[in-house]
């Protein structure tokens, strides 16, 4: 059996990660969702230690995506001993943006205005009592997608009637007060064991697609963002440590925006898989892939004893 075992859909996304681990001598197994299936009389987990690195975006890339497979699977693992990272608690979280806002509200942190509904239909309803222009967000969404701004109501009624507006793959959607972003850049605060590890200044120029990775920065037909090392006051890094912690999230972003309206910090999105920025050494002048390898060792030593 080894150490480590790694359940991954993306296949370009953990080469750094490979990299380090390999270079430390860890002995992990890394294995895709497509063609992976369990048992579940099977009492005996692949690794005492399990990171699970699916991310909510795989619906984009295949219909036939794992998220909802990997929410099983993790939580047989993790019935069956292994410490899982990022394991059936997060994913829940992750996989609900309903879910998300809920848990941050319930902390007494500030979110976007929100109603959730699961119906097109009622879209229209809900935005009662919002401040327009609102946004429409699909449930599980990733990279930006399923997310549409709306400048009236009319406009939102239009898009309800000819079946323009955004879906998603569980059903539940949220119309929600776009913020308009002191400065235009949100804060991304990166955590790892539930502390902080590091924070960028992200700005899309209007895009809703803010992913700082490698991978993401060179996706054909994405619009260019700037990103800035910065060091969040520690109001919000104490915040975003509650958050993680609350979702049971070992390894994840938390994004949050600072409303120029009224100056209050809106937390609206919890990320549980980080690919960490991109060209780490320039930006932030260590490699948090190394930091994140040293944290797995540790848990690995723990599950053995």
């Amino acid at each position: 059996m080894a150490d480590l075992a790694i359940l991954y859909e993306h296949p370009a996304w953990f080469t750094p990660l490979f990299a380090a681990l390999d270079r430390r001598g860890i002995d992990y197994v890394a294995a895709t969702a497509d063609g992976h299936g369990f048992d579940p009389a099977d009492p005996t987990p692949p690794a005492p230690v399990v990171f699970n690195r699916i991310a909510m975006s795989s619906f984009l890339r295949q219909p036939e995506h794992p998220i909802f497979y990997a929410q099983a699977l993790m939580a047989h693992w993790a019935a069956q001993g292994a410490r899982v990272v990022n394991g059936p608690a997060a994913l829940a979280v992750d996989a609900s943006k309903a879910r998300q806002l809920s848990l941050i509200a319930g902390l007494g942190l500030g979110i976007p205005a929100t109603r959730i509904v699961h119906r097109a239909a009622d879209l229209v309803a809900a935005s009662e009592g919002l401040r327009f222009p609102i946004v429409v967000k699909a449930n599980i969404g990733g990279s930006g997608a399923g997310i549409v701004r709306y400048d009236d109501v009319a406009a939102l009624a239009a898009s309800v009637a000819d079946g323009t507006t955004p879906d998603s793959i569980d059903r539940v959607l949220m119309v929600q007060e776009y913020t308009p972003v002191r400065g235009g850049a949100i804060t991304r605060i990166e955590t790892l064991g539930g502390k902080y590890l590091y924070a960028l200044g992200v700005d899309g120029g209007g895009s809703f697609d803010l992913c700082p990775a490698d991978v993401c920065l060179v996706a054909p037909g994405k619009a260019s963002i700037a990103i800035d090392r910065v060091e969040p006051d520690a109001a919000l890094v104490d915040a975003a440590e509650r958050i993680v912690q609350a979702a049971g999230i070992d390894v994840g972003g938390v994004e949050v925006m600072i409303d120029d309206r009224d100056g209050t910090a809106r937390f609206y999105d919890i990320n549980a898989l980080s690919n960490f920025v991109a060209d780490p050494l320039s930006v932030l002048g260590w490699d948090p892939h190394e930091r994140l390898v040293d944290w797995l060792e540790m848990k690995i030593a723990e599950a053995k004893t």
